[in-house]
């Protein structure tokens, strides 16, 4: 099944490797590398799923998400938030902010693989 599959990310090491893994997996691959260019990259190319970074510049990933879920034209959007910040207390603020799911870096790419076929299933 080919999705887009939006990678919001400012690292570039990450990018490439989620980019390699999601076309890998047939999928259509867009790249933003700050919360601005990630939130216009949503509302104009429609992805069926973001992979959204915590910590980006401009906004951040949970900025994005915020604004994602307060547009009722974008509302719908899946949002994986892909992020180092592993505490209790970010993993709650991203989920409060709207994410659908929240995968820690360092990730097992066959989780994180996983993952998007069921969040895009």
């Amino acid at each position: 099944m080919s999705a887009t599959i939006l990678i919001a990310d400012d690292e570039p090491n990450i990018v490439i490797s989620l980019e390699f893994m999601m076309k890998r997996e047939g999928h259509r691959v867009l790249v933003a590398r700050d919360g601005a260019e990630a939130l216009a990259a949503i509302r104009d190319a429609r992805p069926a799923l973001v992979l959204l970074d915590a910590t980006m510049p401009e906004l951040s990933g949970f900025d994005v998400c915020e604004a994602v879920r307060a547009d009722p034209a974008i509302a719908g959007t899946r949002i994986l938030m892909l992020t180092a910040k592993g505490r209790e207390t970010d993993m709650a603020r991203g989920l409060g902010a709207g994410a659908d799911a929240y995968v820690t870096k360092p990730f097992s790419t066959r989780e994180l693989v996983e993952k998007v076929r069921e969040m895009l299933a």
